[in-house]
């Protein structure tokens, strides 16, 4: 019985013990990536940074966390900041002799896909090469390969050039067949956000905003390629009626919207040759990520000119959220403007605004907050994808701003959508409501039976009451009148091309021209940059991971094109009744 108990007990210690020793090693393990979580390795001579166009763009580098190989079926992203950080280092590293982009299906807005292009544009001005090859190359990565020196495509590959379309999906139909309508109050003839959800096809002025902003996102594309590929606007919009995805491949070659088809394995020994190596060498590829942390192109001197980053939904607080996404919470961002305004060395902000807009309360404490920050240094706004609605009204007060030309902008309108689930809840599920109350609009709200005349009147009041507010602001922030600024307001959606000639933007041009801006504004000639909010270190959000952004990543897998409308269904209960939005997401293929 002893030997027993004694080999029992030595078990247990062993296993202790080797639970310690385990422990140990996972935390210097985990201390070791944490340190190395800002370094990368030099980018070797005679090096290829290699740019794989798959996946989505996104506005900022979150983090980079390096158990990304045990995420299988996390969908690839760029980072737009770091992307373009990594061009303008590439262009003077002496050790990257060119860039070789690997097309295939890009999802980014037209915004974004033209700010990356503008950053290859520039870094061609250094004489180095840039050289495209795709089995399949999608509208999006096409858009961004014109740009190279010679654009290849496999023999039996496809090539989508196609135009563009928004094809909004309703859920009117859906909503009857569960005993759900949607109780909206509005203003502004073109505030489409409510339409899926009451309509079933696009209403005549929606039809009309869209028809317009694509058609002038679909002009600056084929002004873009025809100019990177010589090539006549006509011809472009030619092919594009010609359906080239399903077209024999030779003929992208014949419409000049590819050089040669060709395989991979030849796409190399071309490679080799600009390189000037042996058939035998091997090609030394480099990644963005790795650009990117090479060397500080920076003066270190005291003066700063700080970027923050807004991007996302505006809401009130993420508490309830099912949409695990970067959002822009006044609370959060309020804070955050303060403390730049406090700090000396911070000689001027750039407001990186990439949003749809959200809260109408939100916008408001972040449009004051901006002010505030304004009296005591400049503050210029760079739009990126979209800055419409609320992200519109949080701009819309900045000494300048900027956008891309194919920025969706504007959308100067306020909405409130309720649900009214009282036929679902008394009709099919049989249920029954009664209530006792003291006065006339006790039971505002109550889930048992829809808003009342007088209650809708009342919310129809609150909502215009708002709509004063934001087009308010707007001519306060834009030095125009009230009338002129609800004379293009009514929601419409303008792209920044159109707004600049309607006084909405001030310039058209990238973050680095509103960084320059700002700088101007601010009488400083030497300064350095630096990005605000700080980014979570990738192992924060590894012990944050919950339920919620399991479902909610699997869901938007599930669903598609479809998440943006249900997640809208599945936190309007979470969320301020009253929105200044676009449509979540534009669906613009």
């Amino acid at each position: 019985m002893k030997d027993f108990l004694k080999y029992v007990l030595a078990t247990v210690v062993g296993l202790v013990l080797t639970s310690i020793v385990m422990t140990i090693i996972c935390i210097v393990s985990m201390a070791g990536m944490i340190a190395s979580e800002n370094m990368s390795e030099p980018v070797k001579e005679n090096s290829i940074l290699r740019i794989k166009l798959q996946g989505t763009i996104t506005e900022r580098a979150e983090d980079n966390n390096p158990l990304t190989f045990l995420s299988k079926g996390e969908i690839q992203q760029i980072a737009l900041d770091e992307a373009l950080d990594a061009l303008k280092k590439a262009a003077k590293n002496k050790n990257v002799k060119g860039i070789y982009l690997e097309g295939g299906f890009l999802s980014a807005t037209p915004a974004e896909l033209q700010e990356l292009r503008q950053g290859l544009v520039e870094f061609k001005k250094s004489g180095k090469w840039i050289v495209s090859y795709a089995d399949q190359y999608n509208k999006g990565s096409y858009y961004l390969c014109s740009t190279a020196d010679k654009v290849y495509l496999n023999p039996i590959g496809m090539l989508e050039w196609a135009g563009m379309s928004s094809e909004p999906i309703f859920y009117k139909g859906l909503l009857e067949k569960v005993g759900v309508k949607m109780q909206v109050f509005k203003v502004g003839t073109y505030k489409s956000a409510v339409e899926p959800f009451i309509c079933d096809q696009m209403s005549d002025a929606n039809r009309e905003q869209v028809t317009s902003f694509l058609g002038n996102i679909w002009e600056n594309m084929l002004k873009d390629v025809a100019k990177s590929r010589k090539l006549k606007v006509e011809a472009l919009n030619s092919l594009a009626d010609s359906l080239t995805l399903l077209a024999d491949p030779i003929a992208s070659v014949k419409g000049g919207l590819v050089d040669r088809l060709c395989y991979k394995s030849e796409v190399r020994d071309e490679l080799k040759k600009r390189l000037e190596l042996e058939d035998d060498d091997k090609l030394t590829f480099t990644t963005l990520n790795d650009v990117a942390k090479a060397e500080n192109l920076n003066e270190k001197v005291d003066d700063e000119i700080a970027i923050y980053y807004a991007y996302g939904e505006i809401m009130d607080d993420r508490t309830n959220s099912f949409n695990q996404e970067h959002c822009i919470t006044a609370k959060q961002m309020t804070q955050d403007l303060q403390k730049l305004a406090k700090d000396d060395d911070v000689k001027a902000v750039v407001i990186r605004v990439n949003s749809p807009g959200g809260s109408a309360y939100a916008s408001e404490q972040i449009w004051h907050e901006i002010e505030l920050l304004k009296a005591k240094k400049p503050v210029v706004i760079s739009m990126g994808g979209m800055a419409a609605s609320g992200g519109y009204y949080i701009s819309c007060g900045a000494n300048k701003i900027y956008a891309e030309p194919t920025t969706l902008t504007g959308s100067i309108g306020i909405f409130g959508m309720i649900p009214d689930a009282s036929e679902l809840l008394t009709k099919k599920l049989g249920l029954t409501f009664d209530v006792v109350k003291t006065n006339a609009l006790s039971d505002f709200g109550s889930t048992g039976r829809p808003f009342n005349e007088t209650e809708s009147g009342l919310m129809q009041a609150y909502v215009n009451k708002g709509y004063e507010l934001f087009t308010g602001r707007v001519a306060g922030g834009r030095g125009m009148a009230q009338d002129s600024v609800k004379a293009i307001a009514e929601g419409r959606v303008w792209t920044g091309e159109q707004a600049l000639k309607l006084g909405l933007v001030d310039k058209l041009g990238n973050i680095e021209d509103a960084i320059k801006a700002a700088a101007k504004i601010a009488k400083v000639k030497k300064y350095t940059t630096a990005r605000y909010p700080d980014a979570e270190p990738w192992y924060v959000g590894l012990l944050n991971k919950n339920s919620n952004d399991y479902m909610e990543s699997h869901m938007r897998a599930l669903l598609g094109d479809y998440y943006g409308s249900f997640s809208l269904i599945l936190n309007i209960r979470n969320q301020n009744p009253i929105q200044a939005r676009i449509p979540f997401d534009p669906n613009i293929k």
